[in-house]
């Protein structure tokens, strides 16, 4: 029982630097403090993001119990492998540079240089966090001892809360745009009737685009 209690705490642990890391006040303290490192700052909270990951998965993988239930290979591996083709798909509406922080470095951007165009994927028009969706599907059907569900239940929570704070930053700087999409279209989880047409999509970038530029 210590042991799941460990666990639990790596992976909540991990949630909060990670969003501590990414939130607005952090960064704007750590651009106050080293103007000249902060072009490498996405570059580092991304290696930081994946390595932080180490430890949890170390001390949950080690655990050694039966599963509590298991999902048979045939429903399993489908589910993996149409989660990574969307995941791949999707990288096609993100400039990976900005997003993995090399043009950032590359360029010498700094706090007041950083901007990211508001850009509706075909996945995003029926869930506003497709990365998240994939990621929690994956993670619930797939083979799950005491361990993994402890882990299972720290992330989901974690993807719900950071999601919403995720969200409150997009909304302050996206403006109306941003606001009116979250209430067209749903977080994690599709809905019937709850999605955007390509040119409602289309609609909301421009108009999200010009909250953006215009003067707070």
């Amino acid at each position: 029982m210590l042991e799941l209690l460990w666990i639990a705490c790596a992976w909540a642990a991990y949630g909060a630097l990670h969003s501590l890391f990414s939130g607005n006040k952090f960064k704007a303290k750590v651009a106050q403090a080293w103007p000249s490192a902060w072009p490498a700052y996405r570059l580092v909270y991304n290696v930081l993001a994946i390595s932080l990951l180490v430890p949890a998965l170390w001390i949950t993988q080690r655990y050694d119990a039966a599963p509590l239930w298991l999902v048979p290979g045939w429903l399993a591996w489908p589910i993996f492998i149409i989660a990574f083709l969307g995941f791949i798909w999707s990288l096609r509406w993100y400039d990976s540079a900005t997003f993995l922080g090399l043009r950032q470095w590359r360029d010498n951007v700094g706090p007041d240089g950083e901007s990211e165009v508001f850009t509706l994927s075909p996945l995003h028009r029926y869930v506003r966090h497709p990365w998240y969706a994939l990621g929690l599907l994956v993670l619930w059907t797939r083979d799950l001892n005491a361990a993994w569900l402890v882990a299972a239940l720290v992330i989901t929570v974690y993807l719900v809360i950071g999601s919403r704070l995720e969200e409150n930053k997009l909304a302050a700087r996206y403006g109306s745009a941003y606001r009116r999409y979250c209430r067209r279209v749903p977080g994690l989880f599709p809905m019937p009737g709850r999605f955007l047409t390509a040119e409602e999509a289309r609609m909301l970038e421009s108009q999200a685009r010009q909250d953006f530029q215009s003067p707070r």
